[in-house]
């Protein structure tokens, strides 16, 4: 008989404290909604969220666990048992229970309306708590090309496949998927050679012929594939959109083949390919002309937002897995978040996605309002900035908390089968190259600034949001980053070859400025006790206090321990 280990008795009180309700367990989610939505549209949005907060804790993470346990991933069956050309996808039982969790939530059926954003960017952020769980890619997919449709048409396409792309049975609905990357232009899309002719026997088909290298939601039943039409111009204004069903019969593939699944580092239980288009019957999107426009607008903005939420949803479980592990966790005979170094590292993760979802629900605020269309120019200038600076940052983020997280677990943090934390370290790298290399936003960015004029509109934004935390040092030392940043950035727009080498590091600074002050609006308006001012105090000085030393500041570890403390950690 083997003896007790008080270390295991500490393992299995740490692992029952695990939440039962990620939506209960983050409380600041709420506080945010409701400053960025208003109260009234928390009131008639929370029972949902807090549904899906159990049902994400209890039914979806052990669903998406057994898979990655068991490593049983998406399988390609080119035949079927009796020979017949199938190019289908097969999944662990688990990754379907989990969908059909996911897919009751309603999330897919909600109007592209200010209250619709609102409720969807919470339920993602309680859905990335696993991670992207083979999932949240088909989700965001998903959106994107349902906005598409249903804003560009035309009207016989959407009325054929919106309701299902909407649905909330998840063996009838249908998922999507977008194509648009070829092995000699990831970022390049302009390089792009997948060729498009017109089907003379088909009203208003075109045939779809050419290479995909990175095909996620390979099982999906409608593509959107970017195809360059026969005849068209080179670059990015010569490529169309087009709508390419999974199968005409319901059986036999359209024209396609898959190469191969991707063996990836993250999101591992979500089918990525590379596939080959032959003749594959499709219909545009909007007009030809506009393919590329609308792949930005709707499918890769909508990607880029709904990123930002999953890279803030996995920073929040990886503090509430190394905040609880720490306080069950005895080392020298106390608890590990006894220590200064733990206690900085939960601080710093605490506070970084704080920053992340206080800019990320201020998109969310700007994207309602342009869905309703009572955004003034100045706001869709913010947004355009702010939907690829946000996403650019936000994923370098999740992947440092994540890392952080990580090392407050020791060793055990690096055991596939002891915690979700190898898993999110894994996705949140995925999270970084999608939709957009880290070089490539910024590079968009800066064309964008310089092109139609945002950074104005984004310095005028920060320092209103300055002007409602009041004028306290925490507001004073953010002003005064914007003012030394500002003759940078305004170099970097006048000199391309200066804002080659160096916009990247000021665009750090500047989504920084955003996020201090969103986090000192929302802090003057929350008591003490959540720890959100002494959350921003922290990540205020760690980016934008030029020769700020911990060393030096008496108030240093008090502000740590508030943050840490707050909502109970």
């Amino acid at each position: 008989m083997s003896i007790g280990q008080p270390g295991r008795e500490d393992l299995l009180r740490w692992r029952g404290a695990s939440p039962s309700n990620y939506y209960d367990a983050s409380p600041n989610l709420a506080r945010v909604f409701a400053l960025r939505a208003g109260p009234a549209l928390l009131a008639a949005t929370g029972p949902n969220l807090g549904h899906f907060g159990q049902v994400v804790a209890e039914e979806v993470e052990p669903a998406v666990a057994m898979v990655e346990r068991h490593r049983e991933f998406p399988a390609h069956v080119k035949y079927d048992a009796l020979g017949q050309h199938r190019e289908s996808i097969e999944f662990h039982p688990a990754h379907l229970d989990a969908g059909r969790a996911i897919w009751a939530s309603g999330m897919l059926a909600l109007p592209n309306d200010r209250a619709g954003d609102f409720e969807m960017a919470g339920l993602f952020y309680l859905l990335s708590h696993v991670g992207e769980g083979g999932h949240a890619c088909p989700v965001v997919c998903t959106a994107g090309l349902a906005r598409a449709l249903g804003r560009r048409g035309p009207d016989a396409l959407a009325e054929r496949h919106l309701d299902a792309l909407r649905g909330r049975d998840y063996p009838r609905s249908a998922r999507g998927s977008q194509f648009l990357t070829e092995i000699q232009g990831g970022s390049d899309v302009g390089a792009n050679v997948t060729r498009a002719v017109p089907d003379v026997t088909v009203d208003g088909a075109w045939r779809i012929t050419g290479e995909k290298w990175f095909c996620s939601v390979a099982d999906a039943q409608l593509f959107a594939v970017m195809a360059r039409p026969e005849g068209g111009v080179a670059g990015t204004r010569g490529l169309g959109l087009f709508l390419v069903p999974r199968s005409l019969d319901g059986s036999a593939p359209n024209g396609f083949a898959i190469r191969r699944l991707k063996d990836k580092l993250g999101t591992r239980s979500m089918a990525s390919a590379e596939i080959d288009f032959d003749a594959a019957l499709g219909w545009p999107i909007g007009t030809v002309e506009e393919g590329f426009h609308i792949a930005v607008q709707d499918l890769l903005n909508t990607s880029r937002w709904l990123n930002a939420l999953g890279s803030t949803g996995i920073m929040r479980r990886a503090f509430l897995e190394a905040s609880s592990f720490a306080r069950h966790r005895l080392a020298f005979g106390r608890p590990i978040d006894s220590f200064p170094l733990v206690r900085e590292q939960l601080a710093v993760m605490k506070s970084e996605e704080y920053a992340a979802l206080s800019s990320t629900m201020v998109l969310t605020a700007l994207l309602g309002r342009l869905d309703e269309s009572v955004a003034d120019e100045s706001e869709e200038r913010f947004y355009r900035f702010l939907v690829n600076a946000n996403k650019y940052l936000t994923s370098i983020s999740a992947t440092d908390v994540a890392r952080r997280g990580i090392e407050v677990l020791g060793g055990n943090g690096t055991i596939e089968d002891f915690s979700p934390m190898p898993r999110l370290y894994r996705d949140a790298m995925v999270y970084e190259s999608w939709e957009g290399t880290h070089n490539v936003l910024c590079a968009q960015v800066q064309r964008d600034c310089v092109r139609l004029g945002l950074l104005d509109d984004v310095l005028v934004w920060v320092r209103k949001e300055l002007a409602t935390a009041g004028a306290g040092a925490d507001a004073g030392l953010v002003a005064d980053a914007l003012d030394r940043l500002e003759p940078r950035l305004q170099r970097s727009l006048r000199d391309a070859g200066s804002g080659a080498a160096h916009f990247r590091r000021q665009l750090d600074a500047l989504v920084r400025a955003i996020q201090a002050a969103s986090l000192l609006h929302e802090a003057a308006g929350e008591e003490p006790a959540t720890g959100k001012a002494a959350a921003a105090a922290l990540f205020v000085r760690r980016h934008l206090a030029p020769g700020y030393v911990p060393d030096d500041d008496p108030s240093w570890g008090d502000r740590i321990d508030a943050v840490v403390a707050g909502d109970a950690g």
